[in-house]
């Protein structure tokens, strides 16, 4: 069954990925350059050098699943992201981020008011 929701954990891949990659290779990617296991069942988000099409990896009961989203106007705009010398291998972000990418909201220009979170989600 289809299981993406907040209790999940997000990494966003920094850098522009061929959405012609499937199931081994964007695994390849999540072990080989992000240094992460995909069987851990966190979501790994992909976006095109365009910014209009996103695949989300994500390990489910039975299997991995690929949530792919092709836009027909506009942009995914993404967070800000240092990809600078230190050549940052992911990008840990929320599923309200996910969610205002897809709605097509500028993550940059929303004020976050403080709320309490689980340690495990503590930055």
């Amino acid at each position: 069954m289809f299981s993406l929701n907040e209790s999940n954990r997000y990494y966003l891949y920094p850098y522009p990925c061929d959405m012609r990659k499937s199931f081994y290779t964007l695994s390849g990617l999540v072990t080989n350059q992000m240094g992460m296991d995909v069987q851990r069942g966190e979501a790994f988000i992909f976006i095109n050098k365009s910014c209009t099409s996103m695949k989300i990896l994500h390990m489910e009961c039975g299997g991995l699943v690929i949530y792919h989203m092709k836009l027909e106007q506009g942009f995914f705009h993404l967070p800000d992201m240092d990809t600078g010398q230190n050549r940052l291998k992911a990008q840990e972000t929320f599923w309200n981020e996910l969610v205002l990418m897809v709605q097509g909201i500028d993550t940059g220009k929303v004020k976050r008011h403080k709320r309490w979170r689980p340690d495990k989600w503590n930055l």
